[in-house]
């Protein structure tokens, strides 16, 4: 009897290491994979904001048009534009390079932003 419960011991050990090894080994679930970065920049009062936006490489940043009047979104070298965005409607592009990015609103023109990326 005595050898019988030091073999079950034995076997409950062994199987309590395998499965912490297991468990050790494998991915945690709960933890997440890295979100690619965002930044937004709000169309609000005839302006940008924030006027100058600093983001990292990979950073997609969204513009909202909060204004009750229409704006786009255009870059001075040509890189992106938005369609013409009513209120509440959404422009985003994603920046992969480093470099400074002036734009303006071809509708008002002395609507002015930038976004440095790093």
């Amino acid at each position: 009897m005595i050898r019988k419960t030091v073999w079950i011991l034995g076997l409950l050990s062994t199987v309590m290491v395998a499965a912490f090894l297991l468990s050790a080994a494998s991915p945690d679930s709960s933890a997440k994979a890295p979100q690619p970065a965002t930044a937004e920049v709000k169309v609000d009062n005839f302006s940008f904001g924030p006027a100058t936006l600093t983001v990292a490489v990979g950073t997609t940043v969204t513009w909202t048009n909060r204004d009750d009047i229409p704006h786009t979104i255009v870059s001075t070298e040509k890189v992106f534009k938005s369609k013409v965005l009513d209120t509440d409607e959404k422009f985003s592009f994603t920046f992969t390079k480093t470099g400074t990015y002036p734009y303006f609103c071809s509708i008002h023109p002395k609507m002015t932003g930038l976004v440095v990326v790093q």
